[in-house]
């Protein structure tokens, strides 16, 4: 089993509050739809989650489907979907075992969600299946971004965030981070969910949170040894603006 973060279903009611339908990071959305807009044959957003960006490009006429490997990530999707009355094409797909009936135009992953992919080997698989699922001349599309672990704070907790939820309940999430490996160029959080309703304790559940992180021209050259061709990196969203500093957020474009 790839080892993926997975979202289970607390995470999923704090991640629907936090960043809904539409929630764009920087120009993102906006981005994706014009980078898209003339693209030949169906499209797929690996790691779709909430629909969060797959339903705007939907709504703009693109034929996009998604695929996740969190269940409760889907489920919320088709909702979001249905109150839009929107029939989506999803697959409950593992990216390492990736084995989808169509080949694509074009697979995008923003928002980092790649990085959520905690094996380096695996990472790789994943971006060859992705590859094996374009057509000749598709595009993948990926966003990617530096963090900064603190590592003096390994071991400790960053504090308590609550949410609220429509129904009246409350999420309150604890994170402690784990690990804040430079070398292996990861770091590692175990988060903590807890669903109260009328201030009694109803659930609980625990995340492994891993996030892997790339250097630009080490992702490059990632791409190229795998086959992608005219490869474009374009930072906060302004196509063809190349990256300046590690604060920004850099999009991979690469041609099968």
């Amino acid at each position: 089993m790839m080892s993926f973060s997975y979202y289970g279903e607390l995470c999923t009611e704090v991640y629907d509050v936090t960043k809904p339908v539409g929630h764009s990071f920087g120009n993102e959305i906006t981005y994706y739809k014009e980078r898209l807009a003339d693209c030949k044959g169906r499209i797929l957003e690996a790691m779709v989650g909430s629909g969060r960006v797959m339903i705007p490009l939907l709504e703009a006429g693109l034929r996009i489907e998604g695929a996740d490997y969190s269940q409760d990530m889907l489920d919320l999707c088709r909702k979001r979907c249905e109150e839009r009355e929107l029939e989506p094409t999803l697959y409950e797909a593992d990216l390492l075992n990736l084995s989808l009936p169509n080949e694509y135009g074009a697979i995008i992953i923003p928002a980092g969600s790649f990085q959520l992919i905690e094996n380096r080997e695996d990472a790789m698989e994943v971006l060859k299946n992705l590859y094996k699922h374009l057509l000749p001349g598709g595009k993948l599309m990926l966003d990617l971004f530096l963090p900064e672990p603190k590592f003096e704070d390994v071991g400790t907790f960053s504090g308590t965030s609550a949410f609220s939820l429509p129904n009246g309940d409350t999420i309150t999430l604890e994170e402690k981070l784990i690990e804040a490996d430079l070398f292996n160029q990861r770091k590692v959080s175990h988060l903590k969910y807890e669903k109260w309703r009328e201030g009694k304790l109803i659930q609980t559940e625990l995340q492994h949170f891993s996030i892997r992180w790339y250097g630009v021209e080490e992702f490059k050259l990632i791409l190229q040894s795998i086959g992608f061709t005219e490869i474009i990196i374009s930072a906060d969203f302004q196509h063809g603006t190349p990256p300046s500093n590690h604060k920004q957020t850099y999009t991979f474009e690469a041609v099968k």
